[in-house]
């Protein structure tokens, strides 16, 4: 019997959501405690944000596509919000595109990768107080269905 091999071509929604989920598989594998979509106090809205077992805070911003990349240059209003930042992309997304200093995590719809480690910039104690009660507090009102 032969074996068949078919490609399948996700949209950029649902790339998005495949290295989101990914992603979040990883890190928590990794120790944290992951949350999609947390908006931050600058207005921002962070694609995955992560506590860490010591407090630590990680942010990740899922790339679909270098389109994706090149049209959002936001990701430097990210890093006063956490101790360490990283880009997540898909298997196929041309990842000389992106920026050496932040993290870089590659990833699919069932687990990923961390290719390039983030600098570690660490929090003021008062900044982290504050995003630690408000992660705190979304995860509790998303588990009663709100949030």
């Amino acid at each position: 019997m032969e074996a068949v091999l078919t490609l399948v071509t996700l949209t950029r929604p649902e790339t998005t959501s495949a290295v989101t989920r990914g992603t979040a598989r990883l890190v928590a594998a990794m120790g944290y405690a992951p949350l999609a979509e947390v908006g931050l106090p600058n207005g921002r809205r962070a694609d995955l944000m992560a506590l860490g077992p010591k407090g630590e805070i990680v942010i990740v911003e899922v790339k679909s596509s270098p389109e994706d990349y090149l049209c959002d240059r936001k990701w430097g209003e990210y890093l006063p919000y956490c101790d360490a930042f990283y880009f997540a992309v898909g298997p196929e997304f041309p990842q000389g595109l992106l920026p050496e200093e932040p993290g870089l995590i590659v990833a699919d719809g069932f687990g990923g990768a961390v290719v390039r480690d983030a600098a570690l910039t660490p929090l003021v104690p008062a900044r982290r107080k504050a995003l630690t009660l408000a992660f705190g507090r979304l995860a509790a009102m998303r588990a009663l269905g709100g949030g």
